[in-house]
């Protein structure tokens, strides 16, 4: 799960850039990249590094960045030792010259990649992406069209067609715009959004998030569809079509998890479902008995703190913040590497003691994957005095791998995978652990479709070992 971005249209177009991946950095702290196009140079420049945005792009580096059209990234590694040679937007000069980010994962990477290899294809690092950008050129070589959309269709449309998994994709291909495009689940999210420039000329923005068109001043004009293509010309001009498409199935943990607060994912806004998650979970601790044992509600920050307001509200339970946040600690689920993420829970959080002592507290988390954090935020709360813990996850039990750009690639891994209710409590050391249902994730979600293989074992694409970096 990565953030990407990508402008046309505007002479800053990589300080715009910049802007939204700031926006953007709770999608991934590992690196950050921009690539610029300038058109009446013909000159593509990026600057890209390990580290968080504004580090990446202190001091000069934006200043060389010059151009109408500008791509984005920042970097959450999904596995695998973090390289710079992984880093994006990544490029290739032959025969088209294109720069290219992505998000997401191809669960048949190593197939693809072993293909293209056979062929002649010479790559230079680990990572997914390099995959897509071969395969692109490649078939913009074989198309016979002559007009370059239809081309680009038809070498979109073979990507669709064989690469599997979830990925949303922006590039620009020297001088001839800025394009964008989804799996054929549409999987991992893309919207885009349009503004008018003082010289009344037209600018448009790819975005993972909403949130960024809100603080770029960009018109909402909706999600990238599921298997689509839309290419924006550098005068400005819109081409779009739908190539190929199935069930849309976008990931659920964008809500739960992944996307800011105030993003909307599919038209579905991630403040009111996380409300929802909490009035749904509320009503399964309210009939459990429980309701009277406890003393308060406790969010673990950041992400469940709205479904642990809306706990509060229905429970008629005080809510209180007692765990404090470290603002320099990265999150801890989307740390590369079991070890780096017990370093990171231990410094993660600090308890505000007087609130939590002797109290009898219920702790609502977004989800229990790993297990890591949630153990650790026990034992922290009852060597700060808490008598008992009651713990509630607004997701459903997370019981299988995900293939698609989230990084539990591995069921043994998972803490409720192989663990019974009682198992899990007794892991956790809690008192109960509550969980919404798939149904009531279905509810909070207005019943729209989505991704659930993590939850069910149901996967859109084949069942394949993932082993590579996104």
């Amino acid at each position: 799960m990565c953030g990407i971005v990508g402008i046309l249209g505007t002479n800053d177009s990589s300080l715009k850039v910049y802007e939204a991946l700031l926006v953007l950095q709770h999608r991934g702290q590992d690196s950050a990249g921009i690539t610029s196009y300038d058109l009446s140079s013909a000159k593509f420049s990026t600057h890209k590094e390990m580290g968080q945005v504004s580090e990446v792009f202190g001091g000069k580096a934006l200043s060389k960045l010059h151009g109408e059209v500008a791509i984005g990234h920042t970097r959450y590694s999904t596995i695998g030792e973090v390289k710079e040679s992984d880093l994006q937007p990544m490029m290739v000069s032959y025969p088209y010259t294109v720069a290219m980010a992505h998000n997401g994962n191809l669960s048949n990477y190593i197939d693809l990649k072993k293909e293209l290899m056979h062929k002649g294809h010479f790559f230079t690092s680990d990572n997914d992406l390099e995959v897509l950008l071969h395969l692109l050129t490649k078939h913009l070589s074989r198309s016979l069209e002559n007009n370059f959309f239809d081309k680009l269709c038809f070498a979109v449309n073979e990507i669709l067609n064989i690469a599997e998994g979830g990925y949303s994709v922006v590039a620009t291909i020297g001088g001839e715009g800025l394009m964008a495009f989804r799996d054929r689940h549409g999987i991992r999210p893309l919207v885009y959004g349009v503004k008018r420039n003082e010289d009344r000329t037209l600018s448009y923005c790819f975005s993972s998030e909403t949130s960024v068109l809100d603080f770029l001043g960009y018109q909402n004009l909706g999600e990238v569809g599921a298997g689509e293509l839309i290419l924006v010309r550098p005068d400005g001009s819109l081409l779009k079509k739908n190539l190929i498409k199935r069930e849309n199935l976008p990931c659920m943990f964008e809500w739960i998890y992944f996307a800011g607060p105030e993003s909307s994912i599919e038209g579905k806004s991630v403040y009111k479902t996380r409300l929802k998650l909490g009035q749904e979970l509320s009503t399964k601790i309210n009939e459990s008995g429980f309701v009277d044992s406890i003393d308060v509600i406790v969010p673990v920050p950041d992400t469940s703190r709205v479904s642990a307001i809306a706990i509060s509200e229905d429970l008629g339970i005080p809510y209180r913040e007692v765990l404090v946040k470290n603002r320099y600690v990265q999150r801890s689920f989307i740390q590369n590497g079991q070890e780096k993420r017990k370093m990171t829970v231990n410094l993660k959080f600090s308890v505000i003691r007087e609130q939590v002592e002797g109290k009898n507290i219920l702790l609502i988390d977004d989800s229990i994957v790993r297990g890591t954090t949630s153990k650790k935020i026990v034992n922290l709360l009852k060597d700060h005095g808490a008598n008992k813990i009651f713990f509630a996850s607004t997701c459903p039990p997370i019981i299988s791998p995900c293939y698609y750009g989230i990084d539990f690639p591995t069921k043994g891994e998972l803490a409720a995978a192989s663990r019974t209710i009682a198992e899990l409590e007794s892991y956790l050391g809690v008192e109960k652990v509550f969980y919404n249902d798939i149904l009531n994730l279905q509810t909070a979600l207005e019943e729209i479709g989505f991704c659930r293989a993590c939850l069910d074992s149901e996967y859109p694409y084949p069942q394949r070992e993932v082993h590579h970096v996104t």
